[in-house]
């Protein structure tokens, strides 16, 4: 491209007709110290907010299935809604969010029968 004053005069006048005069103004144009304060004060919150979401994303291994740290640190149930058996392991936390029961009650009624579980059906209370 050719350093001719007269051709880049041209071209910007003709971007700024089609665009606005906006897009050929100098980026420090309309900058100022409150605008880069607040720029500043976004970023960081922007920044934290990345960093505490990757955090809460990290995959951790229970017993060979990779879960987010995030199920895993919710605030378990009291009991279980099938047989009323306390949370005793972190795989009966992740039993509670995803099926809504513990361990030894998804081996025993929806291991296999996920379909089945997910559409409603509950074993009889007796």
């Amino acid at each position: 491209m050719s350093n001719d004053p007269d051709k880049i005069a041209a071209i910007e006048k003709a971007i700024a007709e089609k665009y606005g005069s906006e897009t050929v103004q100098n980026p420090k144009g309309n900058w100022n110290e409150i605008k880069e304060k607040e720029y500043l004060e976004q970023s960081r919150k922007f920044y934290k907010k990345q960093y505490k979401n990757d955090e809460w994303q990290e995959k951790v291994d229970v017993n060979g299935i990779k879960i987010s740290k995030k199920l895993l640190n919710r605030e378990s149930l009291k009991s279980c809604p099938v047989c009323g058996s306390l949370p005793r392991k972190s795989m009966d936390d992740v039993c509670l969010v995803k099926f809504d029961c513990c361990n030894n009650c998804y081996i025993e009624y929806v291991e296999d029968r996920e379909e089945r579980w997910l559409k409603g059906w509950r074993p009889n209370e007796a």
